[in-house]
């Protein structure tokens, strides 16, 4: 069941769901508000606690609106393209054989069958950074595993419009944002430890910013390049 709830000049969407805890979010590309909420809280409840958030709430619009966001993608010689925070220029290599993406100096080379169309490009370069974000995360999750006291069954990357990532203590799971992988790995570090230590810490609490900040002092500076970076143009849809 779905409505809104009006927080002065804000209108938030409030969803009723089957959950313990309410979870407050704020949506690009222009700061759009939902709640999430347990079935039986009253809503002056929700109210209340959504008014204490209001000057998060209005610093994460003020922070989503400023962001710079990437021109749509072609796929054509010369694009630029990121991988792991470093700009590369694609270049597209046809062959009759099976796809495949190489880094060479600056270059991104694309080989594709002749004629592949946008669409099979976009496909292509898609599955790469997918693969390369996974070989990078296993090893960070090895890595950390043993430090945070606290173990990962399985690890999901996936296109991710609002979120860098996500996990679920019940299946003991993370989510990792595909666009990571265009990031530098510093900033992908730190969302791993972040989604690891939220296994051990469901909420954003002191004990969640002490097991953070002893794992990595600096995550402050990486969170301020993720809010900063360009993020993918998307035809956001709701």
């Amino acid at each position: 069941m779905e409505t809104t709830l009006k927080l002065g000049t804000i209108v938030a969407d409030l969803a009723r769901k089957d959950i313990k805890n309410v979870h407050l979010s704020v949506y690009p590309p222009a700061g759009r508000v939902r709640i999430s909420a347990p079935l039986r809280m009253n809503v002056e409840t929700i109210r209340a606690f959504a008014v204490s958030k209001l000057g998060w709430i209005k610093t994460q619009q003020k922070q989503i609106i400023a962001q710079e966001r990437e021109s749509p993608r072609e796929y054509l010689e010369r694009e630029s393209h990121y991988v792991w925070g470093k700009r590369y220029l694609l270049q597209i290599s046809e062959r009759s054989e099976a796809p495949r993406i190489e880094l060479k100096e600056r270059r991104l080379v694309m080989e594709l069958r002749p004629g592949a169309a946008l669409e099979r490009r976009e496909e292509i370069l898609e599955a790469w950074y997918r693969a390369q974000l996974r070989e990078a995360a296993t090893a960070l999750i090895a890595k950390w595993e043993p430090r945070l006291g606290v173990k990962v069954d399985k690890l999901f990357i996936q296109r991710m419009k609002t979120k860098w990532g996500s996990c679920s203590g019940a299946s003991q799971a993370i989510r990792l944002n595909t666009e990571l992988a265009k990031k530098p790995r510093e900033c992908l570090e730190y969302i791993v430890i972040h989604e690891m230590v939220h296994l051990l810490e469901p909420n954003h609490g002191k004990g969640f910013i002490e097991r953070v900040e002893r794992a990595m002092p600096l995550w402050r500076q990486y969170r301020r390049m993720l809010n900063h970076l360009p993020v993918r143009h998307e035809d956001w849809l709701y």
